[in-house]
C-alpha cells in the first residue's frame, strides 16, 4: 500500500488491489446456454433468500434474466442493502461492487463473478493519480477553495480521497446539483473522471466559459494559469462506449427515420448532446421508453443491451439503437459472462465464497462520507 501526498489515505493501484479475483475453471468455460441456465437455476433454488443477484442494465440478456434487480448502479447497491441477503452477486463491474460493499451491512459478502470487469473510465483516474494531480492543481490556484467531485463511476479509494478534501460524488442524475454544493463550499470544481458528463453539466450550469481541462496523461496538456483562471477543472477521461457516438449517427437516424426521437445518455460528447433530443442517466432512458406512446420512435444512444432490454420490454414502442451496426457493448460488463456466474453460485452451494469485494475499512467510512454528500443534496 501507498500512502497519499495530500490524503491521509493509504492505498494502490486498482491493478493490484484485484490482482487475486480467480480466473473461470476449465470445467466451466464450455457450458452449453441449457445446462448453464439449469444449473444456476437449481444454485438459485439451493441458496434461497441467502444470495440476491444484480442485474445492471448493460448486462446480457443471460445475466438480468436471472437478476433479482435490475438497474444503474447505485440503485443496486441501495436495493441490495435493503433486501439484507447474506451475498450479494453483483452483475456489474468492479466499482459497482465496491459501492455495493459500502452501502450493504458489515455481514453482506460482496461478490464480482470475473475479476476481468473493470471499468476503463474509473481506471482513467486512479486515487494516486489524482492525488499527485491534486498538489499540482492546488498550486496552480493557491487562493482558491477547490472541491473535488468524482462520478460514481470511480473507485472506492478516489471516492475516499474526494471526501477527504471537502468533496463528493455525483450520479449523472444529479451533477448539477453536486456542482451546486460544491460551489456553495468553494470557488472552483475538480469534476472526475468523465469529462463529458463535466462538460455538459457545466453548459447546464451555464458555466460553459469556465471549462478548463486536466489532461494527466500529457505534460503539455496541463496548464496551471487556465486553473487559475477558470471554475470548473475537467479530468480527461471518458466513458468508452459513450464517446463513440457522433453527431452524424443522430443525422442518419433522423433521415432514416423522420419520426425518430433521439435520447444519449450524458456521458456522450458535448455536440452528440446538444444534436439529440434529450439526455439522461440509463434510468431517464428507461422512464423514457416506458412512458413512451405506441407506436413512437425512439433511438437511444447508450450501451447496446440497454437499448436491446428495451426493445424487449417494451415490444410497443420502436426502439432503436443510434449508431445502428456500429453500436457495440462495453467490454468490461461483457466479462460477466453467465458461466461465471453458476461457478460462484455453485461455490456458493458448497460454502465457498470466491472472487469477494471488500473495501478497505478507513476507505469505506470515507467513501459512504462523499456518498452522504451526495444524499444531502
Amino acid at each position: 500500500m501507498v500512502k497519499m501526498e495530500t490524503a491521509e489515505l493509504e492505498t494502490d493501484l486498482s491493478l493490484f488491489k484485484y490482482d487475486n479475483l480467480e480466473q473461470l475453471p476449465p470445467r466451466y468455460r464450455d457450458l452449453d446456454g441449457a445446462e448453464r441456465t439449469e444449473r444456476i437455476e437449481a444454485a438459485l433454488e439451493e441458496l434461497g433468500d441467502d444470495v440476491v443477484i444484480l442485474g445492471h442494465n448493460y448486462q446480457r440478456r443471460e445475466i438480468v434474466e436471472h437478476a433479482d434487480f435490475v438497474g444503474d448502479s447505485y440503485q443496486l447497491s441501495k436495493q441490495a442493502a435493503e433486501a439484507d441477503a447474506e451475498y450479494v452477486v453483483f452483475g456489474g463491474v468492479t466499482f459497482m461492487a465496491e459501492s455495493a460493499d459500502i452501502i450493504t451491512d458489515d455481514d453482506q459478502t460482496v461478490i464480482l463473478p470475473s475479476m476481468e470487469a473493470s471499468c476503463p473510465m474509473a481506471g482513467m483516474a486512479e486515487a494516486l493519480q489524482v492525488d499527485s494531480a491534486w498538489a499540482e492543481i492546488t498550486a496552480a490556484a493557491p487562493d482558491a477553495d477547490i472541491i473535488p467531485i468524482t462520478y460514481m463511476n470511480s473507485y472506492a479509494d478516489l471516492k475516499a480521497f474526494c471526501a477527504s478534501q471537502g468533496g463528493l460524488v455525483c450520479t449523472s442524475s444529479n451533477a448539477h446539483r453536486a456542482f451546486e454544493y460544491a460551489f456553495e463550499r468553494g470557488d472552483k470544481v475538480l469534476f472526475l473522471p468523465d469529462k463529458h458528463l463535466g462538460e455538459n453539466t457545466a453548459y447546464r450550469m451555464g458555466m460553459e466559459d469556465q471549462i478548463v481541462e486536466w489532461d494527466p496523461w500529457d505534460p503539455e496538456g496541463k496548464d496551471a494559469d487556465e486553473v487559475a483562471e477558470h471554475d470548473v477543472v475537467l479530468w480527461d477521461g471518458y466513458c468508452q462506449v459513450h464517446e463513440r457516438f457522433r453527431v452524424d449517427h443522430v443525422e442518419q437516424i433522423r433521415a432514416d427515420h423522420p419520426d425518430a426521437n433521439v435520447i444519449v445518455h450524458p456521458e456522450c460528447r458535448r455536440e452528440v448532446v446538444e444534436a439529440a433530443d434529450k439526455a439522461g442517466s440509463t434510468a431517464t432512458i428507461c422512464e423514457t421508453i416506458e412512458n413512451a406512446a405506441p407506436g413512437d420512435t425512439w433511438a437511444i444512444g447508450t450501451e447496446i443491451h440497454l437499448t436491446n432490454h428495451l426493445q424487449r420490454w417494451h415490444p410497443e414502442v420502436n426502439v432503436l439503437p443510434l449508431c445502428g451496426d456500429a453500436c457495440m457493448d462495453c467490454n468490461a460488463m461483457r466479462q460477466i459472462d453467465p458461466n461465471y456466474l453458476t461457478w460462484v453460485l455453485e461455490e456458493l452451494v458448497e460454502g465457498r465464497e470466491r472472487n469477494v469485494i471488500e473495501v478497505a475499512p478507513e476507505e469505506k467510512d470515507l467513501a459512504k462520507v462523499a456518498l452522504d454528500r451526495m444524499l444531502e443534496i
